[in-house]
């Protein structure tokens, strides 16, 4: 078992330039293949990134930019998305 890792939101908004292409940085996506992820929930986007890393759950690009990113970077980016708020104005 690994130590410990308090999720580190600064850490993750740095580690999420590498997903930003696809995910954007404010966790709205860029690309129309790609889901919108910022507000999910934490639990939720660690267990998904834990599962391209592990290839459980198969995606070509997920899986190499999952595999090699430690428990403590997938909390971090966790954290960060997870944190993200997004503003819906409905038109009239």
């Amino acid at each position: 078992m690994g130590t410990a890792h308090a999720a580190d939101v600064k850490a993750g908004r740095k580690k999420a330039q590498m997903c930003a292409a696809c995910h954007g940085i404010d966790g709205i996506s860029k690309m129309p293949m790609a889901p919108n992820i910022a507000g999910s929930p934490a639990m939720y986007l660690e267990k998904q990134m834990k599962s391209f890393r592990s290839e459980e759950r198969k995606d070509e690009t997920m899986n190499v930019v999952a595999k090699p990113l430690s428990d403590a970077d997938i909390a971090d980016l966790a954290a960060w998305y997870s944190g993200l708020t997004v503003d819906v104005t409905l038109p009239n």
